[in-house]
């Protein structure tokens, strides 16, 4: 065999593995993990608020709120701001409760909106809606959902067995629970507006995967933190 093709055939040895690595996806990079680990310490802050919200017998949301509800979103340290102008903004994550009462996994998702009126201050809160019927979660599930235009949004009854009796709660579809740090006036959650946060779910799931898919439980691989974050939940709810 000649140089020749001994050089050509070298060639299609080092092209032919090339093409076969070039679609082989090789370990995730730094900057894939990061996020990865930050969606699963976003998790360990939503069981923390939970734990925390649900500690005080006569300020946490009542346990036949949660037992009834069509979904719960926490937010740990939404960030409000303003003067005149206001805003705020959060992320957290979203389940829904499934026809046998189990809770499905978690989708992330993100809260932001503005407001203009009287108002001053900087205050970060540990946030927690709960969402009473399935309508009040359809829009969300398809990724957006607009609070006060979409659906009705009112602040919740507190203690262990109080119930909805007011007329804005009985006709509010989501509940709001809120613990607060720092110094704020004036700031409400009308017309915020929560958001699937698709690199997130992405980051934690590995792959491109809508809110749907994931309260259907389609997602291939699910972290055991999803699994502790349920089991919190259904600590707090009677069997």
């Amino acid at each position: 065999m000649n140089l020749r093709k001994i050089a050509s055939y070298a060639l299609v040895t080092v092209v032919a593995v090339s093409a076969a690595y070039a679609g082989t996806p090789g370990p995730a990079s730094p900057a894939v993990r990061k996020e990865a680990a930050n969606q699963v310490q976003k998790i360990e802050e939503a069981i923390r608020v939970l734990e925390e919200m649900m500690k005080e017998s006569d300020k946490s949301i009542p346990v036949g709120l949660i037992e009834d509800c069509a979904g719960i979103a926490i937010i740990p340290d939404v960030i409000r701001a303003g003067l005149i102008i206001g805003g705020r903004h959060g992320k957290g994550v979203l389940l829904l409760r499934t026809k046998d009462g189990s809770w499905t996994d978690p989708s992330f998702i993100d809260i932001k909106g503005g407001s203009i009126g009287w108002q001053a201050g900087v205050q970060s809160a540990d946030v927690i809606l709960v969402f009473r019927t399935p309508r009040s979660v359809e829009n969300i599930s398809e990724g957006d959902l607009t609070l006060g235009a979409d659906i009705g949004v009112a602040a919740g009854p507190l203690g262990r067995t109080a119930e909805a009796s007011t007329d804005s709660e009985l006709k509010a579809e989501i509940l709001s629970y809120s613990r607060s740090r720092g110094l704020y006036a004036g700031l409400t959650f009308q017309g915020s507006s929560i958001q699937e946060d698709r690199k997130a779910n992405k980051a934690f799931y590995g792959t491109d995967i809508s809110p749907k898919d994931i309260f259907a439980g389609k997602a291939a691989t699910v972290q055991e933190v999803a699994a502790k974050l349920k089991a919190a939940l259904a600590a707090f709810v009677k069997k």
